[in-house]
């Protein structure tokens, strides 16, 4: 969607594919399934950004800063807008337009070069005809110290059927919201804002 606006920048590799160029990028998301974090490099861009995307198909909501406050969310980190998805739908972090020219991480298990969470990875792509001789392949390769390539995900986002991840909405905290389930009652208490839930386990860890 970014891209297609000319918001967001790639760079063609030597080998022929495309990454994402953060730096360059006017606007660029960070998606984690049902919300994705969008960082926009111009404040005065931020409203045509929430304008477009609040018209795509599959978003509920888009929160700028004073919106995300309402949830607890408004993080010095957080997006310039944090989109959620509607249910039943969820981001991708696809950010090529032809898969021929996908990254080489793309096809893999890659949790730290992905710009984005990728739960295609839970599944080993159907267009393989014998995956178990190519995963033999791979680990043989492994084993006799040749560089070898884990190339087993789809470029298929539907094969994934179910999502999580949505905020609850105000008002809807007790059925909707995450629990924080732990064995101490040093940080016992009824609500946790979701920006302390990494003092908390630092708390619980070192102590004060």
């Amino acid at each position: 969607i970014l891209r297609e606006q000319g918001w967001l920048k790639v760079r063609k590799e030597a080998l022929g594919w495309e990454t994402m160029d953060c730096g360059a990028s006017e606007a660029f998301a960070v998606a984690d399934h049902q919300i994705a974090h969008v960082y926009v490099q111009q404040s005065e861009k931020i409203s045509a950004v929430k304008a477009l995307l609040e018209k795509t198909e599959g978003v509920e909501m888009v929160l700028d800063r004073s919106q995300q406050a309402e949830f607890g969310i408004d993080h010095e980190r957080s997006g310039e807008l944090v989109v959620i998805a509607a249910p039943g739908a969820w981001f991708t972090y696809y950010f090529w337009l032809d898969d021929a020219l996908a990254p080489d991480y793309a096809r893999t298990v890659d949790i730290h070069r992905k710009p984005g969470y990728d739960p295609v990875e839970l599944f080993i792509d159907p267009d393989i005809r014998f995956p178990k001789l190519r995963i033999a392949n791979r680990l043989a390769r492994k084993i006799l110290g040749f560089r070898y390539y884990m190339d087993l995900t789809s470029l298929d986002a539907t094969l994934v059927k179910g999502s999580h991840g949505r905020l609850p909405l105000p008002g809807k905290e007790e059925a909707e919201a995450p629990v924080f389930i732990c064995s101490s009652k040093a940080i016992e208490r009824d609500e946790i804002p979701m920006t302390a839930v990494k003092e908390m386990l630092l708390e619980l860890q070192f102590g004060k």
